[in-house]
């Protein structure tokens, strides 16, 4: 009797599961190291084999997440949930996919491995689909350059002092492989952070030349291969607002100041970006209007 017990017990938990069986969530990083305050942005995919159609995304707990660290010695601290509500339908033999940026929800601030694992809840079963967890590592980086600027004013605002924030250039060794450059953006201890922003690959003999303009915008140039050169413009909210390349050719490209006193690129040649050039509407000839005999 107690055998023939502990088969229907086993018998119903296989029941229990089988809509996650039908039902799965996958999550995935586009990388898998990143600096402090860095976007850690996921994907995820919901794939509906169930036969039937699910309602989802009625609340802001049809899709869940838990961060937790892999060092043993460190706490995650869950700030928010993420916002993931959204009504949708997903039929059956169909994939949703959603984005969700989850740096502003967990607190991530400490170097460290941790894993990310997502929760899908099915109000209609009453039952939650787990995906595999997705390690990752928060990196730090070598500062390489850095200075304070004050917050412009707003216009009609000029009897207080300003704000102070502060650039920050790091480089960071991506998988021990690729050397990245980034730009943050912080309060004048540099303890808070605004904003990260991976602006490019660089060579590691690279250093960058930056300076800032009158609206307090950063403008930064630096090397990226043996005879190219990025060349990226910010705003102190860490908004990219320009960003072109530039080869050595005849000269270095470095940053100078134009006849108006403005910031530009002196030297080597800029590529061209396929927005520059307008080239030619291309048609078939049974739309060509066909011409009058002179």
């Amino acid at each position: 009797m107690k055998k023939l017990a502990t088969i229907l017990v086993f018998a119903l938990l296989a029941f229990c599961r089988a809509p996650a069986q039908i039902v799965t969530l996958e999550l995935s990083l586009d990388q898998d190291q990143f600096l402090p305050a860095e976007t850690l942005p996921v994907t995820i995919h919901v794939i509906n084999n169930s036969g039937q159609n699910l309602h989802l995304g009625t609340d802001n707990n049809w899709l869940t997440f838990n961060v937790k660290s892999l060092d043993g010695n460190l706490s995650v601290v869950k700030q928010s949930q993420p916002p993931v509500a959204g009504v949708f339908d997903l039929g059956s033999s169909e994939v949703a996919i959603k984005h969700v940026d989850i740096e502003p929800y967990f607190n991530l601030r400490q170097t460290g491995r941790y894993s990310i694992t997502a929760f899908l809840h099915i109000p209609e079963w009453n039952m939650d689909v787990s995906s595999g967890p997705q390690e990752f590592d928060i990196i730090d980086g070598a500062e390489l350059w850095s200075q304070a600027f004050g917050l412009p004013v707003p216009a009609g605002v000029s009897n207080r002092p300003p704000e102070i924030r502060k650039y920050v250039l790091e480089e960071a060794n991506y998988l021990q492989r690729q050397l990245r450059m980034y730009l943050l953006v912080t309060d004048e201890t540099g303890q808070n952070i605004f904003k990260v922003s991976a602006i490019g690959p660089m060579v590691s003999f690279s250093q960058p030349e930056a300076q800032l303009d009158d609206d307090s915008n950063l403008h930064v140039i630096y090397q990226t291969g043996a005879e190219s050169f990025l060349y990226s413009v910010f705003n102190p909210d860490g908004t990219v607002l320009q960003q072109d390349v530039y080869d050595y050719l005849n000269s270095r490209p470095h940053l100078g100041l134009d006849s108006s006193g403005h910031i530009v690129v002196l030297g080597g040649a800029r590529r061209v970006k396929p927005s520059d050039t307008q080239l030619p509407m291309i048609v078939p000839p049974n739309a060509v209007p066909a011409q009058p005999n002179q």
